[in-house]
């Protein structure tokens, strides 16, 4: 290895023995012979790391992993066949429901207090939805295992049973004040329709103003004494 010194000097005596093109060779040459500075060590590429990736793609972080359904499969099949019962409730007449509630009856099992307040809010009338919620507040109350795993589908029915009724209550305001107008109205028509016999009975019995004149004119006047 040469230092700096001896580069120069060897390159000083290979340029004056060599013209042209030889120059530009024994450069070439000297330059392969010069290596790099001592202590100098070549800059090696550090390895890619996941985080060096995750900056290089925008500081993209990678999402979530989707958590996994832990819910016991004896729960799930509870719900899914009172869903089921759900839908097959939707679907009957008022004959049908009238028979499955006389099946039901007042049952004590959570299941068919499920099932019969479901009968019950299809009837589409306020006493049956009252029984209704009156069945589901039962069904939330009881700490029993079998109605426990029943008791988020109570919850929902039961807040929407509770909407349905504010609905109808405030529907059925409406209806008393839709009624009540609809009375004045009449009992206005009424009156009005009195008022206007009254004046056609005064305007029959009122003679014409010149009636009387042809009669005066006919008459003889009474001899002078």
């Amino acid at each position: 290895m040469f230092t700096r010194a001896e580069f120069f000097a060897r390159l000083g005596r290979i340029g004056l023995c060599l013209p042209g093109v030889g120059l530009a060779t024994a450069l070439l040459a000297a330059c392969s012979l010069v290596g790099p500075p001592q202590g100098a060590q070549l800059a090696t590429p550090a390895p890619a790391t996941p985080a060096s990736s995750a900056a290089a793609n925008g500081n993209a972080a990678a999402p979530p992993p989707i958590a996994a359904d832990t819910t016991p499969a004896p729960e799930r099949d509870a719900v899914v066949r009172m869903l089921a019962y759900a839908d097959r409730a939707r679907s009957m007449t008022s004959a049908e429901l009238n028979q499955e509630i006389a099946r039901l009856g007042n049952p004590y099992l959570p299941p068919s207090q499920l099932q019969l307040a479901l009968v019950l809010s299809q009837l589409r009338q306020t006493p049956e939805l009252i029984r209704a919620q009156e069945l589901l507040t039962r069904l939330l109350a009881n700490p029993d295992a079998q109605a426990q795993v029943l008791h988020p589908l109570a919850r929902l029915l039961a807040a929407r049973y509770g909407e349905q009724r504010r609905i109808e209550d405030l529907l059925e305001k409406q209806n008393q004040q839709t009624r009540e107008v609809q009375r004045r109205l009449d009992q206005t028509n009424e009156r009005l329709e009195a008022l206007k016999a009254i004046e056609r009975s005064l305007t029959s019995r009122v003679p014409a103003p010149g009636a009387s004149a042809p009669a005066s004119r006919g008459r003889t006047p009474p001899p002078a004494p």
